[in-house]
């Protein structure tokens, strides 16, 4: 039921800044920004449910949870440079936003390097096994 009323609040919030985008244009971006805040916490708090629920899998896997941490890590980067880049370009400064998207793209590749080390180390270890 939770997205049933993400939705309503999104498109009276859109309906409303539609109001004041002839008259007074800066009140619709607030509001429309207003809106996005609202939503992102309503993420939020989604989003420990789903923390709990993934802390509860990672009992049953033999992985590390660094790559779970991982993994949240980039969600949480790609959410917020989205989320970041929508309302530059909202405002009407998409070269703006098409740097943040940039540094975000660049910050998961920045952060998956050590993902991908270890990739090739084990890659590494099983063919000096082999051989």
């Amino acid at each position: 039921m939770e997205i049933i009323k993400i939705g309503i609040l999104g498109v009276t919030g859109v309906m409303l800044a539609l109001q004041f985008k002839s008259g007074r244009p800066e009140y619709g971006f607030y509001l429309g920004t207003v809106i996005c805040l609202i939503i992102f916490f309503f993420s939020l708090q989604g989003l420990s449910t789903l923390l709990s629920r993934v802390q509860e899998i990672e009992t049953y896997l033999s992985v590390s949870g660094s790559y779970l941490g991982f993994l949240f890590k980039a969600v949480g980067i790609t959410y917020v440079c989205e989320f970041c880049a929508s309302i530059c370009k909202d405002a009407g400064y998409g070269a703006v936003a098409g740097q943040i998207e940039i540094f975000g793209k660049l910050s998961v590749l920045m952060m998956g390097i050590p993902v991908l080390i270890a990739v090739v180390e084990n890659i590494n270890a099983l063919a000096g096994q082999v051989g």
